[in-house]
């Protein structure tokens, strides 16, 4: 039977108490205000209101003897019950932080990798460009005609990031003891270019990548060389 909170507050009894839900406890309890914790099981808020109407000289005293017994401080299975719920908050939360930390390590990982392909992608059409204006074959962008590139493009040394300097000074000394035509440098240096290098060169317009002496200067500077280094 529902509750009539006015029936009740004027007649009330342990019976009635027992017979309601826990919602209609808690409507009795918010009306005599008796203070409570939502979390607070049916019996404990209705070993409140009873205390409350013991105090009050509504009910006798007795009737706290056959109530049922629970804690009356519960303030330890309170906070055992915040902790867990705060746990499992900060549990989701930290799920949360690593799959955003995952997704955005994907993310990264893709761009470098599309930056990587277009800088290829630009490299390669580079030397077809340098093909076409040369004469050299299509498929390896390389001068075929009187000096065969493909013959000695495999004495270029290694290009080295952290000393490009020196490679510079070893391809030039290649160059003079194996009598390497001046004007086919640039086309043997480029097929050995990484990183910053090769970006570079990329972006040279064809004249100027077909200048050794230019194709040098430009990528001094994007490695911040001195000029004096350079001379």
């Amino acid at each position: 039977m529902p509750l009539n909170l006015d029936k009740f507050v004027a007649s009330p009894s342990v019976e009635e108490l027992d017979s309601l839900k826990k919602s209609e406890i808690v409507k009795v309890a918010k009306h005599y205000g008796v203070e409570f914790q939502p979390l607070m099981r049916k019996d404990e808020i209705k070993r409140y209101v009873l205390e409350y109407l013991v105090d009050e000289s509504i009910l006798p005293s007795t009737v706290l003897e056959t109530a049922i017994t629970v804690p009356t401080d519960n303030t330890f299975e309170l906070k055992r019950l915040e902790m867990e719920m705060n746990k499992e908050i900060r549990l989701k939360e930290m799920e949360r932080e690593k799959e955003k930390e995952e997704r955005e390590m994907q993310r990264e990982k893709e761009e470098r990798e599309m930056q990587r392909e277009a800088r290829e992608h630009e490299f390669r059409l580079k030397q077809l460009e340098l093909g076409a204006i040369k004469g050299s074959d299509p498929k390896i962008g390389l001068d075929t005609g009187g000096f065969d590139v493909s013959k000695h493009v495999k004495f270029v040394p290694k290009f080295q990031e952290d000393n490009v300097e020196k490679f510079f000074n070893r391809f030039e000394k290649l160059g003079e003891q194996l009598k390497w035509p001046k004007d086919k440098w640039s086309i043997l240096i480029q097929s050995n270019f990484t990183g910053k290098a090769q970006e570079v060169y990329s972006a040279l317009s064809i004249e100027d990548s077909m200048d050794y002496d230019k194709v040098k200067k430009a990528i001094l500077q994007a490695y911040e060389l001195v000029p004096e280094a350079y001379r």
